[in-house]
């Protein structure tokens, strides 16, 4: 599970971020000098203001000359510091981001089966999307303002310290205030960031339901269930966006009210006849301004605490997400082409420590070549039987060997090329038809595509399509039929050409023209690869080399078709039971 981060710091947070800005410590040292010559600049405001009121009392060519100067100067820097501020502060920030998603998502592809068997896609999407995006508005938006106005209202304090530092230690009495507001909304934005990041990932999950199912919804007249279902999510999400603005609605008035209180005290201050006689009028008035530039800056980084907040929060998933631990890969051989002989040396298995056993001491051997059939009624294991292979999922208790060697001494990816899967939930990508095919194999041989769809009788429905090959199927193959769709998946398999085949339901959504396809193409496929092949439908199995029956976790049968209907036993009775045949 991924492990809570809401109490884990601000600052622990932000240091890992900085990880990923060491790669770019280039531009984000311009970005800094940016953001300096700017405050620097905005800063000299105040000392033009002197310049200006004491050289009206004394007034000079070289002023006359000078002031209009240092006027041009002054924007020019500013202008200058402004853009080297946040061009390179947006390039740190977006690689920043990209590095973040791509280690996520990279991360995600790594992570065990029973990690997807607890989290819903629309949450781990969410990750991918919303989350990263709230940590750009931390690494962007509030990181320029962060440090622009961080560095300006220090250049303002400095000179206020130049100025007179006696009034400015009496300006900085109200900072403790302004510090305790800061900190009281900084922990209720990021607990209400928490709330808004999970209820983006129920908004996610229930419309990807809904809109991936809406067959279903249809045809059971849902609609106004999943309209009150997501109606639900999002109102629980607006609730949350709600107090998140009320709460910088508050913060926000408060501290500008603060800051203007020590403001005013500092210009009653100021007009006392004993402060006055030690300053001249230019010094007063610069003084006075550098005091009034700073509500700006004070507003502004008192505003963006909610996108840093927002930030640190969905930092925090982030991190945990990288947390959690990637499937065991700890096999050093990587086979060119493995014979194909499989065996299951008193195998047990379950999901969980407190579920019970999917299977109970499964002992089986297949060789090279030949093809099982595994049948038995829902939840008796076959799935997970077959899944053990591909390493989805570790067995409990006991030895998967292939080849005579234990599985988990393989590397996964050498062990799972080795491996050609078609399941009964077909998945294809919104890619061309020969994409599919030839999928995460680039420059594959059109050729051999095109013989591999014809072994799978896939030809002759992609030879009439006006884009043939060609032809972009739709999110999930939504442009093409169920048989249709099968028949590409078969069509994948047997151009990864691997000699280890795991058929799972793969003819179940077939109609009997099309099933009739594929046992032909069975036939020739099959050959010279060990095949497992799960089956519900017994009629696709009859010519398998032998059968195996299962039953709640263990095997109770195993041999031809014709022996286990001569034995009447538990294959017989479902034999039965499909062909609705009556005892003899």
């Amino acid at each position: 599970m991924i492990q809570d981060h809401s109490e884990a710091t601000g600052w622990a947070l932000y240091k890992r971020l900085l990880a990923y800005v060491k790669p770019h410590w280039v531009s984000f040292l311009l970005a800094i000098v940016g953001y300096a010559l700017y405050a620097a600049s905005s800063t000299a405001l105040a000392e033009m203001m002197k310049r200006l009121i004491d050289g009206i009392q004394n007034p000079d060519a070289a002023f006359r000359l000078l002031l209009p100067l240092f006027v041009v100067g002054m924007f020019a820097a500013r202008g200058v510091g402004t853009f080297l501020g946040t061009y390179f502060m947006s390039n740190v920030a977006r690689n920043v981001v990209h590095a973040l998603r791509c280690n996520v998502f990279n991360h995600m592809l790594h992570l065990p089966s029973r990690f997807f068997d607890a989290h819903s896609s629309g949450h781990l999407i969410s990750r991918v999307t919303y989350h990263v995006e709230q940590v750009t508005g931390a690494a962007t938006n509030a990181i320029t303002i962060l440090l622009r106005e961080g560095l300006f209202v220090i250049g303002l304090l400095g000179y206020l310290f130049w100025t007179n530092w006696m009034l400015t230690l009496l300006f900085l009495a109200v900072t403790p205030l302004i510090a305790g507001v800061v900190s009281y909304a900084s922990k209720r934005f990021r607990r209400i960031s928490q709330r808004i990041q999970n209820s983006m990932g129920d908004v996610t999950h229930v419309a990807s339901e809904a809109l991936s199912g809406y067959r279903v919804v249809r045809t059971h007249g849902a609609e106004e269930y999943e309209k009150a279902r997501f109606a639900g999510a999002s109102d629980y999400n607006r609730q949350q966006k709600m107090k998140e603005a009320l709460t910088k609605a508050i913060s926000t008035p408060v501290i500008q009210l603060l800051v203007a209180l020590s403001l005013a005290l500092l210009v009653w201050l100021a007009m006392s006849p004993a402060l006055l006689d030690n300053m001249t009028p230019g010094e007063f008035v610069a003084f006075i301004t550098a005091a009034s530039l700073m509500a700006k800056p004070v507003r502004q980084l008192t505003e963006i605490n909610s996108e840093v907040q927002k930030g640190i929060a969905a930092a925090g998933e982030l991190f945990s997400l990288l947390e959690v631990p990637t499937e065991q890969d700890e096999g050093t051989l990587a086979p060119a082409r493995l014979e194909g002989r499989v065996e299951l040396k008193n195998v047990r298995f379950r999901y969980d420590d407190d579920q019970p056993e999917v299977l109970k001491g499964i002992n089986l051997a297949i060789e090279p070549g030949e093809m099982v059939a595994i049948v038995g009624r829902s939840g008796s294991g076959k799935t997970t039987l077959a899944g053990l292979l591909p390493r989805f999922y570790r067995a409990s208790a006991g030895q998967v060997l292939i080849d005579g060697v234990p599985i988990d001494d393989y590397r996964l990816a050498p062990l799972r090329r080795q491996i050609a899967l078609v399941s009964q939930q077909v998945t294809l990508f919104n890619a061309s038809i020969a994409e599919n095919i030839a999928y995460g194999m680039p420059g594959a041989d059109p050729a051999a595509i095109e013989a591999a769809a014809r072994a799978a009788y896939a030809h002759e429905f992609i030879a009439p399509l006006a884009q043939g090959y060609a032809t972009v199927v739709g999110d999930n193959g939504v442009m093409l039929s169920g048989g249709q769709r099968q028949r590409l998946a078969i069509a994948r398999a047997i151009y990864k050409d691997a000699p280890l085949l795991i058929l799972d339901e793969a003819t179940s959504a077939l109609d009997s023209e099309s099933e009739r396809y594929i046992q032909q193409a069975l036939e020739e496929v099959c050959r010279g690869r060990t095949t497992l092949v799960i089956a519900h439908r017994l009629s696709t199995i009859e010519r398998a080399d032998r059968i195996v029956v299962m039953e709640q976790g263990c095997i109770v049968e195993q041999g031809s078709h014709a022996d286990l209907l001569a034995r009447d036993g538990a294959y017989a009775a479902l034999h039965r039971l499909q062909f609705q045949e009556s005892p003899a």
